[in-house]
């Protein structure tokens, strides 16, 4: 347990950018804020991350300013059932150990975090696509199914999917499905539920959501096949429950830079200039949570693309939630793309 909690350490005036990279590599949703004195001063949670992001907080911006100066914490020494009781009661995930002194000497995680619980929610994914921006490479292969780290993308975005606990998939196929069908069948091979769903036409995203039989009263989690990500799913589906929205959408911040100097002015009068501005925006990820609500309304199905779907959501006043990601994310839509994905995923 020492060398994990140790691995999630940072100070006080480490910078927001210093503590997301340890974040995700440290696999505990969470950061510990201890000062040079070896005090814990602050715990910075997955959730305070993607809060700060949304509102824009600059990852230069010492960590100290988003982190929670008054975690919750325990005494070394405390029995299992008396920490399992306190996260229990206060719905933690995890509790800082400290002495009397107040210094950090460990951290207690919850064990259901440590295996993770199986989910019956369903996972959608979408691999009919005709991947034309990637010819001549999808000329006799789905884009799905082009090889990435030794393997095919739509089967390590299938596995990380296990891997978070989900085991009951349908897979959207169109463009030579069957080779898509071949090479997963109906998922025994790792020991999972998989279901086609064949779109005779192409239906967009939404639309192929009008396909799907009768659900669970569960969200759906829906997934582009040619996203490579290292997302928190697990994260993603209790964000969206929580927050009671209709529709959840992942947003990943894109950064656009003017390659000139912006003027602005009045009439003939120059009123200021600014050298190359960077202009930032928030951008659909191709990652989602449906609710069972949200899945009738598709149906019948009909040409409906995602775009569509979100905004007659919130036309009719239906809550549609976005969740950061700051995790690594790629989208395989180019071959340029493609060719960072042979780089590998981030250790």
């Amino acid at each position: 347990m020492e060398s994990t909690w140790n691995s999630v350490l940072v100070a006080p005036q480490d910078s927001l950018d210093q503590a997301l990279r340890v974040l995700d590599n440290g696999g505990l949703r969470l950061v510990l804020v201890v000062d040079a004195a070896g005090k814990l001063s602050g715990i910075v949670t997955d959730g305070d991350v993607r809060r700060a992001l949304l509102k824009r907080v600059s990852l230069s911006d010492p960590v100290a300013t988003v982190m929670n100066p008054r975690p919750r914490t325990a005494l070394a020494g405390a029995s299992r059932e008396t920490l399992r009781q306190m996260m229990e009661q206060h719905s933690l995930l995890h509790v800082p150990l400290v002495n009397a002194e107040g210094e950090l000497v460990g951290l207690e995680t919850y064990r259901d975090l440590l295996a993770a619980p199986l989910r019956d929610n369903w996972v959608f994914l979408m691999a009919g696509g005709f991947g034309t921006r990637l010819r001549p490479l999808t000329d006799a292969c789905p884009k799905p199914m082009l090889m990435v780290g030794g393997k095919p993308m739509l089967e390590s975005i299938l596995e990380n999917f296990i891997n978070a606990g989900f085991r009951r998939f349908y897979i959207s196929v169109h463009y030579l499905a069957e080779q898509i069908k071949r090479h997963f069948g109906d998922g025994s091979r790792w020991g999972v539920t998989i279901r086609y769903v064949e779109e005779d036409t192409p239906l967009g995203t939404g639309g192929a959501l009008g396909l799907l039989p009768e659900l669970a009263d569960r969200p759906v989690l829906m997934m582009n096949g040619d996203v490579l990500t290292q997302l928190d799913f697990n994260a993603l589906h209790d964000f969206h429950v929580k927050q009671e929205a209709a529709l959840t959408l992942c947003v990943r911040e894109y950064d656009m830079q003017v390659p000139f100097g912006v003027v602005t002015g009045e009439d003939t009068r120059v009123t200021g200039i600014v050298e190359k501005p960077v202009h930032r925006f928030f951008v659909n990820a191709g990652i989602y949570v449906v609710s069972p609500e949200v899945v009738e309304l598709t149906r019948p199905p009909r040409r409906l693309d995602m775009p569509d779907l979100v905004r007659d959501l919130v036309a009719q006043g239906r809550k549609v939630a976005m969740f950061p990601i700051h995790e690594y994310w790629l989208d395989i839509g180019r071959p340029d793309d493609f060719a960072r994905a042979q780089i590998g995923l981030p250790q």
